[in-house]
């Protein structure tokens, strides 16, 4: 059986108002009012308020957790709406856990929200996390859920795990009841590169409520302790295939942060560890600005522009005249490119087209050339009307 988070504090009561709006679990016997004592009593930190962060802090917040903290430093952008149901269009431009809070805030006024408007790094994390009673990982990405990971095991916190990528999530528990964590499931990061992004792959919209709930769903099981956690399992789903699979986990007796005889016992450089540098090597090829390329443009110069994005992202918007080759289908088309003329290489943000001027280079092209920003750089430095995503 699961076992709650304990708290030294008595616990709080619950008014005439949150007995009326909390009904449904009082009746439940496994829960009743002991169980939304505990939520109310509770602090839950959620690390990202993108794509499951939305639907955790929602249904969070409505199930009556106490105190709620939310960590993301990022703005909201129209291309996030198709899936983080937190926010609305009056909310473009603005930052994430701030928005966050004041929607949760109108949820449930029972709830407090912290707001932490800064990314989560070596430097702050153990004193954010250590405030909470547990951790929800929202992230997309390698070395925050790595710096998640040793913070909660370092200071002996449950950690709710999710991930989503195209049509398929994860979830699990970390460091719990004497669980795995997770690098005892991953003990190294995949080479820097290798696993695309989500606004690379893409993410269908509805798939991070289903993984966000069953993060939700184990966070309120682990406060109240109700029925048994996913520690020590990894829950698989498959949204096209509509499909559940179930892996058993087991901890590392030989894990660096939470084996036997742990070796890491604070946290490191993250960005270096999953092969991020802090500071990016100089390239062998040239970039580009956007305000460049648009003086050369209107000086008449015949450029050679050649878009690597995907088929519907050339949909959404474009640069006139340029070439289309798809970043994977580029080795087909390496014959139609002339080998000594200045190739002007652009993607969404200025990551694929890097990639490409290197194979590039590696393939005998002497002059690549990388749009420094990609074409959100120009829809935000030259065309405003241009749409984003």
């Amino acid at each position: 059986m699961n076992t709650h988070v304990h708290t030294s504090e008595p616990l709080p009561e619950l008014n005439a108002g949150e007995l009326a709006r909390y009904s449904r679990h009082l009746t439940l016997p496994e829960f009743g009012k002991l169980g939304q004592q505990k939520l109310k009593a509770a602090k839950v930190l959620v690390v990202g308020a993108g794509g499951l962060g939305s639907p955790l802090c929602l249904y969070l917040a409505a199930a009556g957790v106490g105190t709620l903290g939310i960590v993301d430093p990022d703005r909201v952008d129209e291309s996030n709406l198709q899936r983080q149901v937190l926010f609305g269009v009056s909310d473009i431009g603005e930052n994430k856990a701030a928005r966050a809070a004041r929607r949760l805030q109108d949820l449930n006024p029972n709830t407090r929200t912290r707001v932490y408007d800064t990314a989560l790094t070596a430097a702050n994390a153990l004193e954010i996390i250590g405030d909470y009673d547990l951790v929800i990982d929202g992230t997309d990405n390698f070395p925050t859920r790595y710096l998640v990971n040793d913070a909660c095991v370092i200071l002996g916190k449950p950690n709710v795990y999710g991930s989503i990528f195209r049509f398929e999530g994860q979830a699990s528990v970390f460091h719990h009841q004497g669980g795995p964590c997770y690098r005892c499931l991953f003990p190294q990061p995949p080479p820097p590169g290798s696993v695309p992004s989500c606004a690379e792959g893409g993410v269908l919209g509805v798939l991070p409520a289903i993984i966000a709930s069953i993060q939700a769903t184990e966070a309120v099981k682990i406060i109240t302790g109700m029925g048994t956690s996913l520690s020590g399992r990894l829950l698989l789903y498959d949204a096209l295939d509509m499909k559940f699979e179930e892996l058993r986990l087991h901890r590392n007796t030989d894990c660096l942060v939470c084996g036997d005889n742990p070796s890491l016992r604070q946290l490191i450089d993250y960005q270096q560890f999953c092969g991020v540098p802090s500071q990016a090597p100089a390239a062998a090829y040239p970039e580009i600005s956007v305000q460049v390329l648009k003086q050369r443009l209107e000086a008449g110069e015949s450029l050679l522009i050649v878009d690597v994005r995907e088929s519907y992202e050339r949909d959404i918007c474009k640069l006139p005249n340029s070439v289309h080759i798809p970043m994977q289908a580029l080795a087909e088309h390496l014959p139609e490119l002339p080998r000594e003329r200045e190739i002007i290489v652009h993607c969404k943000s200025g990551g694929r087209s890097a990639l490409v001027c290197e194979q590039l280079l590696a393939e005998g092209f002497t002059a690549p050339t990388n749009l420094k920003g990609g074409i959100l750089a120009w829809a935000d430095e030259i065309d405003s009307d241009m749409t984003r995503y």
